[in-house]
């Protein structure tokens, strides 16, 4: 394999999906945009919320953004389904502002990854919720939630 190849390739399974979801997991929780863009096609298209835009350079901008203002950031990914070389995912995380509100952001993406495993169309629809700093449920320490931590179902999501 290349250095370019990210697998698990498609076509995937339910296993291999959810390998796949949780790597992207991992890598979005290290909250380093050049790391995370690298998952990506070099013309990967993306729909974020009511942001369209598209190749690697957009989403390392992207992402800087998105970070400086989603502080404590911590995420949970699970896959609703997989077909040939897409995947479904649900997810939940959990940020405050920089007036220290709380709020959880709910979410699904549409993936399409190429022959290499990278991703190259990410269509996300996110809602967010406020929440009371008691009710946080994600608490481990920044980076890859850890292996024992409760998924999104565990934890009634």
């Amino acid at each position: 394999m290349s250095a370019d190849t990210r697998p698990p390739l498609p076509p995937f399974d339910l296993e291999s999906a959810a390998k796949k979801a949780r790597a992207a997991e991992n890598a979005w929780n290290t909250r380093d945009p050049v790391a995370v863009s690298m998952a990506y096609t070099e013309d990967s298209k993306w729909r974020n919320r009511s942001e369209i835009f598209q190749g690697r350079a957009a989403i390392v901008d992207f992402l800087a953004r998105k970070w400086a203002h989603e502080n404590g950031y911590r995420l949970i990914k699970e896959v609703w389904a997989c077909s040939g070389n897409r995947i479904a995912v649900r997810f939940a995380y959990e940020w405050h502002d920089a007036d220290g509100k709380w709020f959880r952001s709910y979410g699904n993406e549409n993936w399409e990854f190429d022959s290499r495993g990278l991703m190259q169309a990410r269509h996300a629809s996110i809602n967010d919720i406020p929440i009371n700093e008691s009710d946080r449920l994600f608490h481990w320490p920044q980076g890859p939630r850890p292996a024992d931590h409760p998924g999104l179902s565990d934890l009634g999501l």
